[in-house]
């Protein structure tokens, strides 16, 4: 009989386990640690389940670009202060181009993205610079409040089909 109820539990245990963390945010960065004005990129550590098991590893990755509000305060102030981190703004975008899938990087010299997959570039901004991809880079949900409060960057990853014009979780 015993044996019985352990095969019942196990069998079930998916069942009962609990799901993500409330909000499917990621923390990514500190807001400090990035410079205005430069993409980082960053491998996006998550946990990975199944219905029978977990583990922790790279899902993806995301491009962090901190820039600075018009009007906001003074870069040299301190970056700890509610007033820098009010006067800051943090784009994240995915590395998979919406085109195929590939690895989009950022060009220093030229200051833009780019596919080596099909020769195209994006702005910044992620606005695509030819009519080759269907849309814009993928801009992924940053927690303005973590942000605001903890000068934590914190970023829902999410992948999406490519090869669409509209944005569509995979």
């Amino acid at each position: 009989m015993v044996p019985a109820l352990a095969a019942v539990r196990v069998a079930l245990d998916p069942i009962g386990r609990e799901r993500g963390d409330g909000g499917g945010f990621t923390r990514l960065a500190n807001l400090k640690d990035l410079e205005p004005g430069k993409p980082v990129m960053v491998p996006v550590v998550a946990e990975k389940r199944d219905k029978w098991s977990r583990s922790e590893g790279v899902v993806g990755a995301v491009w962090l670009l901190r820039e600075k509000l018009e009007g906001g305060a003074n870069w040299a102030s301190d970056e700890d202060s509610p007033a820098m981190k009010a006067a800051d703004h943090v784009t994240a975008f995915s590395t998979i181009c919406p085109h195929l899938g590939c690895f989009v990087d950022f060009r220093e010299k030229e200051n833009d993205f780019y596919c080596p997959c099909h020769n195209s570039n994006f702005k910044l901004s992620g606005e695509a610079l030819n009519t080759t991809p269907p849309r814009p880079m993928d801009e992924l949900e940053v927690d303005a409040d973590k942000l605001a409060q903890s000068g934590e960057v914190w970023v829902k990853y999410v992948r999406f089909k490519t090869n669409t014009s509209k944005k569509i979780p995979a």
